[in-house]
């Protein structure tokens, strides 16, 4: 068994060093607030690819997307959108559905499955479907732990946004 290398920070994730930056989304997610809007704003780019994705391959909860592309600086960036929520309905107005657990521990795992296949050394996590997915962190933290605690990779759990403050990742 590897050695548990999670570990809380505070700051704004998106100026994140780990090699992947993970979050939560909606089958369908407008990206139009919390840290979604925040990376929409940082990487508008992977949200068009996302659009464009899931018009061919519709993607259910509990899967993931992972995005690989540049910021306005032109440095390279990977973000995995873990589907943790549905949509209430299937109309243009339709907006997101409340996480579940189930959806949220079928995102980790598939999660882990690709760290693995492409050799991430490194991944940063907010407090994952607490915010619009309306779940208790206390219920998610142990997923997390059971599905990525034995990577052997540093897992950096942005417990605190601070905006535009980078945090003591202690990665290099």
């Amino acid at each position: 068994m590897k050695p548990n290398m999670i570990r809380e920070v505070a700051g704004d994730m998106v100026l994140s060093q780990a090699d992947l930056i993970g979050h939560g989304i909606a089958t369908h997610d407008p990206f139009d607030s919390g840290l979604a809007l925040t990376l929409r704003e940082a990487f508008p780019s992977m949200v068009k690819d996302y659009r464009h994705f899931i018009h061919n391959n519709p993607l259910k909860a509990g899967q993931i997307w992972v995005w690989s592309g540049v910021d306005g600086a032109g440095s390279p960036h990977r973000v995995a959108n873990l589907i943790t929520q549905g949509m209430q309905d299937d109309g243009k107005a339709a907006r997101p559905d409340k996480a579940t657990l189930e959806h949220v521990a079928h995102a980790l795992k598939a999660l882990a499955k690709y760290i693995k296949a492409e050799d991430v050394r490194s991944v940063a996590l907010p407090c994952l479907a607490t915010g619009v997915g309306g779940l208790d962190w206390a219920d998610v933290k142990p997923l997390i732990e059971t599905h990525l605690g034995d990577l052997g990779i540093p897992v950096l759990l942005y417990a605190v946004f601070h905006q535009g403050v980078k945090a003591d990742e202690k990665l290099r």
